[in-house]
């Protein structure tokens, strides 16, 4: 698209309100443009249309009006989340209307240069951290996109001693044209959101925009352990930084010794299982390092895995990816130790709790479905988790989760899974198991749940709450029932 300043006086429509929606119309209706917003919520159930109103943007609510897309229409600009089947985006590409996301926006707008950060899992976790990292090293690091400030916001507060660190979905990059981040890390892809997508080729293609417009003087970063990152690698015109847990790299992030390759399944004795998780350092594993080698072939030591902040193979993945932006980005080695150290992670995704009689204390609440909880248990010594599940029935069997409730020392159910999730525990083998019936609230349950799985554990073990559901049969958001968990960890 043409610089956002170039539409004064032309016809801008925004489909969709919220945070962003309202963040791009502000941005054209100051620079000129003809506005005109449009979302299919009720006007009543549309708080941020008043506001716009105010300032005389035109919000139309509740549809949407069949002349709302015209062929003088200079741009449409969307919500990510709204599909490409809704029938304004159907009649701008019929008009051959251009249709981008508010990061296309923001990229113009912003003298920062960005470091954009995507992938189907850990995004939010990476994108925080190396927030930490920029800080840490003296830089002056934004942080922002879909982990919550719009990216038109964090744009026009930046300058160029900025760095814009952006969390962004594949919704948000298929409505992209020119945008261009100075770094861009993709941290890995497993099949997700094929439902807007209608397929994988859609879906790849779509992350793999971030790194479009990428020259040689620009960076890629990408993990060596994914086949999707591999295949993307073969298309750049960026440099490319890899990270790899398994494998020793010319150049990259990696991990001294590497881990062996993981089996889908857990190894049948517990102990084996967890060798190459979180516990590092103990007598079953290796000391394991986070090791930086640079094109000139010279290796640097920046940290034991077992030292940093959070738990995890993913997350010692996460750090790599997190490391190598801060790297590309220039930040000096010597200052990432610390905050590699210290950050404890986002909120509700693996995070540290408390510890109370030698029992650790972790609340995951975000593991909204299976593969989420696996790879919670997979952070810990297996037997040594009593785990915390249950919640919203969306027909699913949770056969997925037997082989690694065999090796559990224990689980507490609750929600309205509560039974299957019990089943599938005693189908494993698990003899502690116990289900938490409702107990008034919500509330008054969950403290329940997290008592008995106390009185199940002893010094060393890890009480986990990882639900592999949502949590909408008990509560209004997997934050609620997270700081519930915490809440009722603490007052023990």
């Amino acid at each position: 698209m043409e610089h956002p300043a170039s539409y004064r006086n032309r016809r801008v429509i925004v489909l969709g309100l919220a945070r962003s929606g309202v963040s791009v119309a502000k941005v054209f209706h100051a620079l000129g443009a003809n506005v005109i917003v449009n979302d299919m919520k009720e006007r009543e159930l549309s708080p941020e249309a008043g506001e716009l109103e105010a300032l005389g943007v035109t919000v139309i609510c509740g549809y949407h009006p069949e002349d709302l897309v015209t062929a003088d229409t200079a741009l449409l600009v969307k919500n990510p989340g709204i599909p490409y089947t809704a029938s304004p985006i159907k009649q701008a590409e019929a008009l051959e209307i251009e249709i981008v996301t508010e990061v296309e926006v923001a990229y113009l707008l912003s003298p920062a240069p960005i470091i954009g950060i995507t992938g189907s899992n850990g995004k939010t976790t990476t994108t925080t951290w190396i927030g930490e990292l920029l800080q840490a090293a003296g830089m002056k690091p934004i942080v922002a996109g879909n982990i919550g400030t719009p990216l038109c916001e964090a744009a026009q507060e930046a300058d160029a001693g900025h760095t814009l660190v952006a969390e962004l979905s594949s919704f948000q990059l298929k409505g992209t044209t020119s945008f261009r981040p100075h770094v861009a890390l993709l941290l890995n892809v497993v099949e997700t959101h094929l439902d807007y997508h209608g397929g994988m080729e859609d879906y790849v293609a779509s992350k793999a925009k971030l790194f479009a417009n990428q020259t040689a003087d620009d960076i890629a970063v990408l993990n060596w352990d994914d086949a999707i990152c591999r295949t993307i690698a073969e298309q750049l015109n960026s440099q490319l930084l890899p990270f790899s847990l398994t494998q020793r790299l010319d150049k990259g992030l990696y991990i001294e010794p590497p881990y062996e390759i993981e089996p889908e399944q857990p190894e049948g004795n517990a102990r084996s299982a967890a060798e190459d998780t979180a516990f590092e350092g103990s007598s079953h594993t290796p000391v394991r390092h986070v090791v930086y080698r640079d094109a000139q072939g010279v290796t640097t030591s920046i940290i034991p895995v077992d030292e940093l902040g959070i738990p995890g193979k993913h997350n010692a993945a996460n750090a790599m990816a997190a490391i190598a932006a801060a790297i590309a980005s220039g930040a000096s080695i010597a200052k990432l130790q610390e905050p590699l150290r210290e950050f404890r992670g986002v909120e509700h995704r693996l995070e540290y709790v408390c510890e109370r009689n030698g029992v650790t204390y972790y609340n995951n609440s975000k593991a909204t479905n299976p593969a989420a909880t696996i790879v919670g248990l997979k952070s810990f010594p297996l037997d040594r988790i009593i785990l915390i599940a249950g919640g919203l029935d969306r027909g699913s069997d949770y056969m997925e989760l037997l082989p690694w409730f065999a090796q559990l020392k224990a689980a507490v159910t609750l929600g309205e899974t509560r039974g299957k999730l019990a089943h599938v525990a005693q189908l494993a083998g698990l003899t502690a198991v116990e289900t938490v019936e409702p107990e008034g609230d919500a509330e008054a349950t969950l403290q329940e749940a997290v008592r008995r799985a106390s009185a199940l554990a002893e010094s060393g073990d890890v009480v986990l709450l990882s639900p592999a559901c949502a949590s909408w049969d008990m509560f209004k958001s997997y934050e609620q029932r997270g700081r519930i968990f915490k809440q009722s960890a603490h007052t023990l």
